[in-house]
């Protein structure tokens, strides 16, 4: 394919990803499932040249995800939940490679061993539709940790698994100790791989003072991590979580505040483009004729799929209780994490890696197609109705309360100042304006005495108003001085140290607001 070609190809996927993103603002679907329906829509209609390969999800898109979610993840919040995380991700991805194998083995009629390899490449969760959702629905912190932190350590251990369970099925021969040294091997030094090129960037960081080049410097090793890794024939993926955690829970520290919102902002943007292109993608490389002629293998493959989550979810964590006395992981957290164990791209990446040698390897493909569409489609969309059912995005009353009342205020404000346009285009005569002012004014004042018996009984509210507030107006400023440079009225330097002053006193806002929902946070899922 032509340069040309596929930067025009590129230029109309960011696109149809953009109107998608537009739309579903006014629909109650996920993003990510709205652009495979968008997808499977374009293959049935007008088929695109488009091949979705494993070098292009491990090498291009994978690693930039990972870094994003990783940077981001409180290592705080990660150390509290860390045990329940690691044994879904180690233990977990292990008996899910064995159930899954086992039920494909006995339903299909697949050698164990070729079905062994689909348990493992399909044990990864990706949970970017499931993320995206609790952000937006605001439930618990730490539950949204769990599943992302869970997605982030088992998406290396899959893989690694994978590769052990590739090689035995094509040799015919596993040696279960082989198989483990090489597990910790590729495990243990992606993550060694990691950190030491984490630590490398985040020293760097703390010496330059350049947000151009601290940005470069992440992404950098975002992609580093990944590429150093599979050199040295270690675990990229795991190398990239690791070096994300570090750069992302101690190479800020030196930062400065303008440096920090230009790379959030920075990474924001490049996990935004790298989700949009991926599952449409995934929409676009859609066999549907494959995924007939395999429905059957499909249906069993769900099925495993579904009941070895299951036994994960709900039977592992008990080994903690076992140990710490209570459980980790309420039980209507779990009730999550079973319906949210989504499918996406590092399980595809796998599927479409598989060699030809290997028997069966259209099947195994198909099938993962299979899983993936129905956990996005069939799961994604119903996460938000199984939250509201569990109850875990109801908010408190004095939350709803607050709203009712800015939207009465609102719409007496709207309603006071079309009053006055009447009034001074000669449409209202003086009188009818008179009463009908001092019905909105003693409308607002019932509202602001309401208010403020509001913030009486719950000071944490007025709290919040006030930070919202001070936020907002630290934004205009800073917009502000933005637009006096580009006029010409303040130099670079003046812009800079100014800025900067701005930056420091929104940065200590966000502060103030992360401790006030430290509280909050402390007593989620208890």
């Amino acid at each position: 394919m032509e340069f040309l070609e596929i930067e025009t190809l590129i230029i109309v996927l960011v696109l149809v990803a953009t109107l998608v993103a537009i739309a579903v603002r006014r629909i109650r679907l996920p993003y990510t499932v709205a652009l495979v329906l968008v997808g499977l829509f374009i293959t049935i209609w007008h088929p695109l040249a488009v091949e979705l390969t494993p070098e292009l999800i491990l090498s291009l898109f994978v690693p930039p995800l990972i870094f994003e979610a990783a940077f981001h993840l409180d290592f705080r919040l990660l150390r509290d939940n860390l045990m329940p995380i690691l044994v879904l991700a180690v233990p977990g991805v292990l008996l899910t490679t064995l159930l899954v194998g086992g039920m494909v083995a006995v339903g299909t009629g697949l050698p164990l061993a070729t079905a062994a390899v689909f348990g493992a490449l399909i044990a990864a969760t990706d949970p970017v539709a499931v993320v995206a959702l609790f952000r937006a629905l605001g439930v618990p912190s730490r539950l949204a940790v769990a599943v992302e932190g869970e997605s982030l350590f088992n998406d290396g251990t899959a893989i690694v698994v994978f590769k052990i369970a590739l090689a035995a099925a094509l040799s015919g021969v596993f040696e279960p100790m082989a198989g483990l040294f090489d597990f910790l091997r590729i495990a243990l030094g992606g993550m060694a791989v990691g950190l030491a090129l984490g630590w490398l960037a985040a020293q760097l960081i703390a010496r330059i003072d350049d947000s151009l080049i601290e940005t470069t410097l992440t992404t950098l090793l975002a992609y580093g991590a990944y590429v150093v890794a599979e050199q040295f024939h270690v675990s990229g993926v795991l190398a990239v979580v690791a070096a994300g955690l570090l750069c992302g829970n101690v190479g800020t520290a030196g930062m400065s505040p303008t440096t920090k919102i230009m790379l959030f902002n920075f990474w924001e943007y490049l996990a935004f483009l790298a989700n949009s292109l991926i599952f449409l993608l995934i929409g676009l490389d859609v066999d549907l004729p494959q995924l007939w002629a395999n429905l059957g293998a499909i249906v069993v493959a769900v099925l495993a799929v579904l009941i070895s989550r299951g036994v994960v979810v709900y039977g592992l964590p008990w080994l903690i209780h076992g140990i710490k006395g209570r459980p980790h992981i309420p039980l209507r957290w779990r009730h999550v994490l079973f319906w949210g164990g989504l499918r996406g791209a590092i399980s595809l990446a796998l599927a479409l890696s598989l060699p030809v040698a290997l028997p069966e390897r259209r099947m195994l493909e198909a099938m993962t197609f299979g899983v993936v569409l129905f956990t996005l489609l069939g799961q994604g969309t119903t996460i938000p109705s199984l939250l509201k059912r569990l109850g875990l995005i109801e908010r408190p009353q004095y939350q709803v309360a607050r709203e009712r009342w800015l939207g009465r205020l609102l719409a007496a404000q709207a309603g006071l100042r079309r009053l006055k346009d009447l009034r001074r285009e000669g449409l209202l005569l003086e009188e009818m304006w008179t009463g009908l002012r001092n019905y909105y004014l003693q409308t607002q004042g019932q509202m602001v005495e309401e208010m403020k018996q509001l913030f009486l009984e719950h000071a944490e509210l007025e709290q919040e108003i006030l930070l919202q507030a001070r936020r907002g107006a630290l934004q205009a400023e800073r917009s502000t001085l933005g637009d006096a440079l580009r006029r010409g009225l303040l130099s670079d330097d003046v812009y800079e140290d100014l800025r900067s002053d701005v930056d420091h006193r929104l940065e200590a806002i966000t502060l103030i607001w992360e401790a006030s929902q430290g509280s909050q946070t402390s007593q989620e899922g208890e």
